[in-house]
């Protein structure tokens, strides 16, 4: 997709549905995806689904982002993130919607030249991952005078590089969203730039309602939500409308005042010597004991079955990491048993979604085969 065509008024009333990136077959003609737009989801789980989110949605989630940064007309917003993911259309929606330059970022991802790219362009905003973000407060890169903000979302940012980054001048702000919400759904404030960074707790966007169930699980209702979902079957796309105006989520938070603290997938709890333990909990643990150590989405923890303990908890990497094993060690003696990792094993690369998120079981999979865990 070009993101001058995409920021263009036609673009946005025409009612050709349209995927964003190469969708797998024909779209099928329905009279309900019309003024669609259709995003893989990047989960790190799961069979592959479509999300359909109307343009009307996507400029409801663009201006409720737009007013919470204080972008205006004479702001730029830089994209680094592929388009055919919603974190980076949405980027192209909000410079649309607010009137104000974009600036694309082409090529390999490279730190300096990312650095040089947002000075000479002048971005005042942007958006990047947690690796991202690592990356640039490892080389020791200042941010350039004309970034007021950078949104970090895709992945948790831990504090530590949170902090560092900071001290360099990068103004991350840590967010939640998801692809059935067009973007964002929780994201700091600028006036937390002048504190600490803390990876949450998160201010909710105004155009969302949200509440929890018993076990944590997230329920959002607002306009900026996606119209449904297409599914294979039989070999063909099938739409599936949302049947609710409440998107009962697969994640866990804890709502408190207005604001949400990301806990981890529901699906992603696993029985360890008779203890629900989620394996995600775990790594955002070793990020903070890490202090900067570790790269995020780097490693993941993969729960194996274990024929005695249920599962075993097993660090893998995908690139050797110096201080990981006393990192390791040192967790394991403050966990509780049934928290306690394996020795770490390390990969030659990771299977990994649009957006660079490791997908887990084909990871925990790869494990079983090269390590011969009993599947």
């Amino acid at each position: 997709m070009d993101a001058e065509l995409l920021t263009s008024e036609a673009f946005w009333q025409d009612p050709a549905p349209l995927a964003a990136g190469g969708f797998p077959g024909e779209i099928p003609a329905c009279k309900a995806l019309a003024g669609h737009l259709l995003f893989e989801t990047s989960g790190s789980s799961g069979a592959p689904r479509w999300i359909a989110l109307s343009k009307n949605a996507l400029r409801v989630s663009a201006a409720a982002v737009n007013r919470h940064l204080a972008v205006t007309r004479a702001s730029c917003w830089g994209l680094a993130l592929p388009m055919r993911h919603v974190g980076g259309f949405g980027v192209v929606a909000r410079a649309h919607q607010a009137g104000c330059g974009l600036a694309v970022f082409n090529g390999r991802w490279e730190p300096r030249v990312y650095q040089k790219w947002l000075d000479d362009h002048q971005v005042s905003h942007t958006s990047l991952v947690p690796t991202q973000v690592h990356d640039l407060a490892a080389a020791g890169l200042r941010a350039p005078a004309s970034l007021r903000a950078a949104v970090v979302g895709g992945g948790h940012l831990d504090a530590a590089t949170g902090r560092a980054a900071r001290a360099l001048g990068w103004p991350v702000l840590a967010s939640y969203g998801m692809t059935e919400a067009g973007s964002q759904i929780a994201t700091q404030q600028l006036a937390s730039l002048t504190a600490a960074y803390a990876p949450a707790p998160l201010p909710l966007l105004p155009v969302w309602q949200a509440q929890t169930e018993d076990d944590g699980r997230l329920l959002i209702a607002g306009e900026a939500l996606f119209s449904g979902t297409l599914v294979k079957r039989d070999g063909e796309w099938v739409f599936e409308k949302l049947s609710s105006s409440w998107h009962r989520t697969g994640d866990r938070v804890r709502l408190e005042h207005g604001m949400l603290t990301p806990l981890g997938r529901v699906d992603s709890l696993v029985k360890v010597l008779g203890e629900l333990v989620d394996p995600q909990e775990i790594e955002r643990e070793l990020l903070a004991l890490a202090e900067g150590a570790l790269v995020p989405g780097g490693f993941i923890v993969a729960a194996i079955p274990d024929a005695r303990a249920g599962h075993a908890l097993v660090p893998v990497f995908e690139s050797s990491a110096a201080a990981a094993d006393a990192i390791l060690a040192l967790y394991n003696t403050c966990a509780a048993g049934p928290r306690r990792v394996q020795p770490a094993v390390t990969l030659p690369s990771f299977p990994r979604s649009p957006l660079g998120k490791p997908l887990r079981r084909e990871i925990a999979a790869m494990l079983v085969e090269s390590r011969h865990f009993p599947p």
